[in-house]
């Protein structure tokens, strides 16, 4: 009989600083009448485009969004920078990104009851990564002097519940005892500060969890994994073309195309029926209706979105108890955001509660694990 393979610790970490939607919309704003007064002409013509207002009732109507942590707020509120400015690190210091991978790792392990000497292999999952080599994943297995293997993987939005998948699976074929997921999500550098549709929905924030076997597990909050489900259907409607190959296409490496974009409606009316869809197939696998499930974990992108597929599952609206948001602290935080609110939302819980952990998102790709707390 295979070993039972359970999440025994969760770890949230956030920067120090945050922007609220006023600081944003009075940057943003004023960065419009910059633009906007330095174009006349060519917006007479026709020649450009104006660029519209936005206000911070919009941004929270929209989303659900009320502020957001920040990596580096230095610059990003500068209407002549509209980008954080991050101070470049040598080869032989930790990168940024591993910085933060870091501290969420830590505290982990800390809920875990782990030290180093307990993990033998490092997934860092998430949208971005710093760099393309040396793997994330290896510098942070490197300062936590973790022995074993490490790897680095994207899969947007997803990219966090797709390495705890990688993790079940690694531990169900023994060859890991312990393994460390790590999403840290630096997303900041990614947004296009100069859109009114999407300057607001990111912000930073690192996760990590630990996933092991059930009888190694002396956390105080521990979940066993009851399955996983993954699917993925092709979309370009959320897209960022940021990459090396910029260098061979004599292109602006850094354009509007180049950053985060997306279709937002065409989004919203794909995704929401096609996540509440898998979460329905997934429970039916254990012969579990959507009644039975005490806390909903689900992707942190868009209030809207939550509200609709917890209507379509429950046929009513998901209190915040049973389905929590963080939006309007974290905002989007890319693969993130359900991991979050399983951190910050899952101790309360009884022995025997079943909850679902699902993300969505670019690719598109959904994933989705079933728990229930023992």
């Amino acid at each position: 009989m295979s070993q039972q393979i359970v999440i025994s610790g969760v770890g949230v970490w956030h920067p120090q600083d945050s922007i609220s939607n006023h600081e944003l919309v009075d940057s943003y704003n004023a960065y419009v009448d910059a633009f906007n007064d330095a174009n006349k002409d060519k917006i007479e013509s026709g020649e450009v485009v104006a660029k519209p207002y936005s206000s911070a009732e919009f941004i929270e109507k929209a989303s659900g969004i009320k502020s957001r942590y920040i990596y580096q707020k230095e610059g990003a509120l500068d209407i002549t920078r509209m980008r954080p400015k991050i101070t470049p690190r040598s080869d032989d210091e930790l990168s940024h990104q591993a910085e933060i991978a870091v501290e969420a790792a830590k505290l982990a392990m800390q809920k875990a009851n782990k030290t180093a000497s307990d993990i033998d292999a490092v997934i860092v999952s998430c949208a971005y990564t710093q760099r393309a080599y040396p793997a994330i994943a290896i510098e942070v297995q490197e300062a936590l002097n973790i022995e074993g293997f490490g790897f680095d993987m994207l899969v947007a939005c997803s990219a966090a519940t797709f390495g705890m998948h990688r993790a079940y699976e690694m531990l169900a074929a023994g060859n890991a005892s312990c393994v460390l997921v790590i999403n840290p999500e630096l997303v900041s550098p990614q947004i296009n500060y100069t859109d009114r549709d999407s300057h607001f929905i990111f912000g930073d924030v690192a996760t990590a969890s630990i996933l092991e076997h059930a009888d190694t597990a002396t956390g105080e909050h521990v979940y066993d994994i009851l399955s996983t489900k993954a699917v993925t259907k092709y979309s370009s409607n959320i897209r960022s073309n940021f990459g090396y190959m910029t260098r061979a296409e004599d292109v602006d490496p850094y354009g509007p195309d180049k950053l985060f974009h997306q279709a937002g409606r065409k989004v919203f009316k794909e995704v929401c029926p096609m996540a509440a869809a898998h979460i329905e197939a997934h429970l039916q696998r254990h012969e579990l209706v959507p009644e039975s499930v005490s806390r909903w974990w689900l992707h942190q992108a868009n209030i809207n979105m939550n509200t609709l597929i917890c209507k379509r599952l429950l046929g009513r609206e998901a209190n915040q108890k049973e389905a929590p948001i963080v939006l309007d602290e974290y905002a989007n935080t890319a693969s993130a955001g359900s991991v979050i609110a399983f951190g910050l939302y899952h101790e309360d819980l009884e022995t025997g509660d079943v909850g679902v952990l699902c993300s969505f998102g670019a690719g598109y790709s959904i994933g989705s694990l079933i728990v229930k707390k023992r």
